[in-house]
């Protein structure tokens, strides 16, 4: 089964609509929500049934024994994260505690120790004939990276029947999108024309490149800034990077999202214009036609 992930360098530039629209064209039978931060495939995507909550656990925290503590105050004192304090007796932030465990090897009297700590929720959709995996972060985690690659191991570990799974991203450039990127057949990039949206794509396909994967790039409103668009086409040609589509800016698609439909769902120009990226993206992932 060919992996397809769907990136984009920031925020807000229609790569999970996109996603949704990919996952109905395809009538994929498995799909992922890596932005494990925010996710909000599941919006778009009609579930049959409540799924499989799992526990994750990333990165230990640290506990105190107050019944054991000595109050010597090495591990606060070696803490670079600021995560002890001392309030009539010694407690560790969850927040702020990275897990490295040096309060545990300067404890005199080994009051200190290691404990698991969900760090989020892992959620399986599956029913037999498709499945959907996702997942989300609790706020102050830092173990997204950790999390994505799970999110992706849930999804492969259910058989399903299909040739194409469909992946939607985390934004950025990050560790999640790192963990995203690792082990997918091709990456589609969504770009969106403007000044943050044309430096945070370089940015990403910079990061991409670096696996050596498949990669194309799609121009989201590509109609609000044409100046900026054609800066993107400028810069995908001088690297040979296929761009397979425009998208215009389309009040119907905001319509579709707000009623928890695909693009795709409605007869607009974004729907027939994600139809066109549809075909030219399944082109040069499947090696059929070149762009």
């Amino acid at each position: 089964m060919k992996q397809l992930l769907i990136l984009s360098g920031k925020g807000g530039t229609g790569k999970t609509t996109l996603a949704g629209a990919f996952i109905k064209l395809a009538d994929a039978r498995a799909y992922a929500d890596c932005d494990v931060d925010a996710p909000n495939l599941h919006l778009i995507m009609d579930q049959s049934s409540e799924p499989k909550r799992t526990g994750y656990c990333g990165l230990p925290k640290a506990e105190i024994d107050t019944q054991l503590c000595v109050q010597c105050d090495l591990c606060r004192n070696y803490c670079r994260f600021d995560a002890i304090k001392n309030h009539h007796e010694y407690q560790v932030d969850g927040y702020a505690c990275e897990g490295c465990g040096v309060c545990q090897a300067v404890c005199p009297v080994n009051a200190v120790s290691l404990k698991p700590a969900v760090d989020g929720e892992l959620r399986l959709y599956s029913d037999g004939s498709r499945v959907f995996s996702t997942a989300q972060l609790k706020m102050g985690s830092g173990t997204s990276g950790m999390l994505v690659t799970e999110v992706k191991r849930q999804m492969r570990s259910v058989i399903v029947d299909g040739k194409l799974a469909v992946i939607d991203g985390s934004p950025g450039i990050g560790c999640p999108v790192i963990a995203s990127i690792s082990g997918v057949d091709m990456v589609l990039i969504v770009a969106e024309p403007s000044i943050s949206g044309v430096s945070d794509m370089e940015r990403i396909i910079k990061t991409a490149q670096t696996f050596q994967t498949k990669m194309a790039v799609c121009i989201n409103k590509y109609d609000i800034n044409p100046e900026k668009t054609q800066k993107i086409k400028l810069f995908c040609q001088g690297r040979g990077i296929p761009i397979v589509g425009r998208i215009p800016f389309d009040a119907e698609a905001v319509k579709a999202v707000n009623n928890g439909q695909a693009i795709v769902d409605l007869d607009c120009a974004s729907g027939r214009a994600a139809r066109e990226v549809y075909d030219q993206t399944i082109k040069i992932l499947f090696n059929n036609i070149a762009l």
